[in-house]
This record gives C-alpha cells, structure tokens and sequence, in this order.
C-alpha cells in the first residue's frame, strides 16, 4: 500500500536534527505539509524555508521545549488555535545520558522522563482520535533497540524506549479496526546527535545507521499491505532483540552491561 501524503499534514517532533530533519525530508518530498517542532528555532525555520523551496508543501514551524510539564497540550492548543489538524504524528524528540543512575543529575533524569515517555504518551493521546478519524495518515514512535533488554549505565534511557516499544504496539492493537497505521521503530546507532548529547560513543553498539536508512525503512514499513507494529532497524539489532527475549533474563543483563561499559 502506498501512503497518501498529499493533503495531509504531518506533525514531527524533534525536527531540528537527526531523524526529525529526515523525516521531514521523506514527507515533504511525497506532499505532506509539515508542522515542525523543537527547541532550536532558527534551525526550524532553516529547514522549513528549504523544504517549502524544494517541495512545494507549506512548513509551519513552532519552538517548543516538549521536556517540560505541559508542552503537549500547550502544542495542541496552539495547533487548534491555528486552525491546523494533523493526519501523521512523528513522536521523535528523546535524548539519552550514560553513567550510572546514582551519578546522574536527577533534573536530567526527570527531563529524560518527561519527554521520552510523558511528551510521547501525552501527544498521543492529544491526537490520537483526530488521527483515527481522519484515516490517512500514521502515528510513528521513534522507540530503540535497546528497549529489547536492560541497560546497565543507560538504565532511564532503555527503559524508557521499552514503554515507546509497549505503549505503541499497544495502541495500534487498540486502534486496528481503523485506517490508522500505528509504528514504532527501533534504530540501533545512528550517525545523528544522540551521542553529543550522551556524551559518549561508548553507548553506540554495533554498526551506526544513517538517518535516511532509518526514516526509508520506516516509510517502507508504513507503506506494506499490511503494517507490523513495530520494527527493528539492522540485521544485527534484530538477530540481538531476537535473542534478548530468548535468552535468561540474568544472562542479557551481564551481557548488556558488559557492552555498555557499566
């Protein structure tokens, strides 16, 4: 099946860098008018000017910092107050650290909570019945591939791309008697800013992907007869996932925080 993107309007989080930027790109290439939204907005606006030159399609940007209380109800109130409804929500912000937890700085760890878990489920639910009815469109959660097991030194940031990877194939099951198509996607390593902002290279497993290997592979997994729902990007993130769930839960671990370095 193809996605219809034209006449439809998709509302990526994160859309300064990385993934966000890619999907914008993939988007907007097929038609999609985009509401961008992230912290940084000369970036935004940067990106959107170049996207509305190359594709045609119209690019709102909005500033927003979703790590904060509040942020995605203040985003769908600006949206209502605009007039814009949205067809396809990208959740993509999220941010990871690595150390060990007693180390970490706990306004960091509330703000990785907040909006790697309280942004997506909160945005979700904002949308999710304009989403349902409308039809045509996606709802993508950008999960990881270490969601499939513990993550000694990275203990916050796995856990909380487990509940992304539950809480979306959850609500796709939920909502599977309509036209919605419902994602989540689990890159390992991908060559973006993640790690400047872990601080460390040592949290990249296995081979790093580019962003438009992820984002094309996504696309593609939206664009099947039939939607699984969820996937995990890489031959070896999946052979991995595959055995973390086969395997003692002791053994994982040991394994998880030997590579981690924990």
């Amino acid at each position: 099946m193809t996605m219809t993107y034209r006449g439809t309007t998709a509302l990526i989080t994160g859309a300064s860098s990385g993934l966000g930027t890619e999907f914008a790109r993939q988007w907007a290439q097929r038609g999609a008018d985009l509401v961008l939204v992230a912290r940084r907005k000369d970036r935004l606006e940067e990106l959107a000017e170049k996207l509305e030159q190359r594709y045609g399609v119209s690019a709102r940007v909005i500033a927003k910092d979703l790590g904060k209380p509040g942020a995605a109800a203040a985003l769908r109130a600006e949206l209502d107050g605009l007039g814009t409804t949205v067809q396809t929500l990208v959740n993509n912000a999220g941010f990871g650290s690595h150390g060990p937890l007693a180390e970490a700085d706990p306004a960091r760890v509330s703000e990785m909570v907040q909006l790697n878990v309280m942004a997506v489920t909160e945005l979700t639910r904002a949308f999710l019945p304009d989403l349902v009815a409308d039809g045509r469109g996606a709802l993508v959660n950008i999960a990881s591939a270490a969601a499939y097991q513990p993550t000694p030194a990275m203990a916050v940031y796995g856990a909380t791309k487990a509940f992304v990877l539950n809480f979306t194939e959850a609500v796709g099951y939920e909502v599977r008697g309509s036209a919605l198509t419902v994602l989540a996607v689990s890159p390992g390593p991908v060559r973006t800013e993640f790690f400047d902002v872990v601080g460390t290279r040592d949290a990249a497993v296995g081979s790093m992907a580019t962003a438009e290997q992820v984002v094309t592979a996504a696309r593609r997994a939206l664009e099947r007869r039939t939607t699984p729902p969820s996937i995990v990007i890489g031959l070896g993130n999946r052979i991995s996932s595959i055995a973390s769930t086969l395997s003692p839960r002791r053994v994982t671990l040991a394994i998880s925080g030997r590579v981690l370095k924990a």
